[in-house]
């Protein structure tokens, strides 16, 4: 029997999800203008877990599973991609290197869930992968090595998180989100107190805006209450490989957004880069799928 080809719903929400992320490192660069990297991040995770868990149940998961989540997410991911924005990378290269994400999972998939990849697949990544090459040989000013490595350590940490909730099944991933979030937020906030000191954050509250403060409710409502709610659920439907290559649609909105609204400049490697993602991820959503057996 053939596998069941990826729904149009689900497509279209998996679009939907890559327009908030892809826009949202626009608003992480916007509000860390006043609140230190770390603290911004532990109180996105806050707000997240509080007063969420509160009106939703725990999840049918072990606790070990939630922590790993919430680290992996919150510390991992979310702690080193603030820490790169403040200075070391610019959003809209930011939104494209965090795209190593879909290898990172991928290849963690292949080894400890035994998916199959597909050479269409590897084509479709290897497309990809050029992309990445063009922005990596256009650095500048504007980004530094440890940016880069930040970023690409934040994409590690997103796939392993993505294994995590995996691994946790079909459950509500809105609880699961919440409650992991509880792991994540402590965590953030106690390296932030040891790294950037009271002072910093005592300061960075007194000069927050009101755009600052929007920025930092649209992380936990609009990027992580729906954004990784909806992609845990997505993820627990359908294979990584089948999954994953749709975030390489957020360097697309990343571009977009920091051009209209940062006035980043778009030039032709920019455009050629995401004409090459765009082509990765059209071979692997659209190239017809080999005869696969199912289990009874």
């Amino acid at each position: 029997m053939r596998r069941a080809a990826l729904p149009l719903s689900h497509v279209w929400l998996a679009v939907a999800i890559m327009a908030v992320w892809g826009s949202n490192f626009v608003v992480m660069k916007a509000g860390l203008e006043h609140l230190p990297s770390l603290f911004f991040a532990g109180l996105r995770f806050t707000l997240v877990a509080f007063p969420v868990v509160f009106f939703l149940p725990r999840p049918r998961v072990r606790w070990r599973n939630l922590a790993t989540y919430g680290l992996f997410i919150g510390l991992g991911q979310f702690g080193l991609i603030f820490t790169a924005l403040n200075g070391h990378i610019s959003p809209a290269l930011a939104s494209l290197v965090a795209q190593t994400q879909v290898f990172f999972t991928i290849v963690l998939a292949l080894v400890f869930d035994d998916e199959g990849v597909k050479p269409r697949q590897w084509a479709a990544l290897l497309l990809a992968a050029l992309g990445l090459a063009i922005i990596a040989f256009h650095t500048d000013a504007q980004t530094s090595m440890l940016g880069l490595l930040l970023v690409l350590g934040a994409a590690l940490c997103w796939a392993l998180g993505n294994m995590a909730s995996r691994n946790a099944g079909r459950v509500n991933m809105l609880s699961y989100v919440a409650w992991s979030s509880l792991f994540a937020a402590p965590s953030l906030l106690a390296f932030s107190l040891a790294v950037e000191g009271p002072q910093a954050i005592l300061q960075g509250v007194q000069e927050a805006t009101m755009g600052t403060w929007g920025a930092v409710i649209w992380q936990a409502l609009g990027n992580s209450l729906f954004g990784y709610a909806a992609w845990g659920w997505l993820l627990a439907r359908h294979p990584a490989a089948t999954i994953t290559p749709m975030a390489l649609l957020v360097p697309v909105f990343g571009f977009t957004t920091s051009a209209l609204w940062l006035g980043e400049p778009l030039p032709i490697w920019k455009l050629a880069a995401a004409a090459l993602v765009m082509a990765g991820l059209t071979l692997n959503l659209l190239a017809p799928k080999a005869p696969q057996e199912t289990k009874a």
